[in-house]
């Protein structure tokens, strides 16, 4: 399944395993969480997400390397300062963040398995392909790099 590498943007894996979330939903049934619950869980996945999401590209910007993780060939630059001290990979940490305010909004255990598979897709088919390029692109520094840094968080 390498055919898929690099192939599915990141943003439309995310709306897939949201439209999956909700068909989820619909097909079971949902727990009872408080609204404000509900609201205030939503808030800081949203909060995390914008977060992460815009620190991520502005750090790409500063460093002028592409910020389209469908050509990682394309990287001038291996960033390491910024939010990318904290994960290698904020702005997928990011669209996992909305898929997780998402279920907050659904409630349903179930609808869970978006999470999941979002994870499951990424580090296979976008992550490892980009981990990849950028070892031979930037050899010892990006090993080093990974060493100390998490994919995720």
């Amino acid at each position: 399944m390498s055919w898929l590498e690099l192939k599915v943007p990141p943003v439309i894996v995310a709306a897939l395993c949201g439209l999956l979330m909700w068909a989820l939903d619909v097909c079971t049934h949902a727990m009872y969480i408080s609204r404000e619950v509900r609201v205030t869980l939503w808030s800081i996945f949203m909060v995390l997400a914008i977060t992460f999401g815009v620190a991520g590209v502005l750090c790409f910007r500063r460093h002028k390397t592409t910020v389209n993780p469908m050509f990682p060939r394309e990287s001038s630059a291996l960033v390491t300062d910024g939010v990318y001290r904290a994960t290698r990979n904020p702005m997928y940490f990011a669209l996992l963040c909305v898929l997780f305010a998402w279920w907050c909004y659904l409630t349903n255990v179930w609808s869970l398995t978006g999470c999941v598979l979002f994870v499951l897709y990424m580090n296979r088919f976008q992550i490892e392909p980009e981990e990849r390029v950028l070892a031979s692109k930037f050899g010892e520094a990006f090993n080093a790099y990974k060493a100390e840094v998490r994919r995720w968080i």
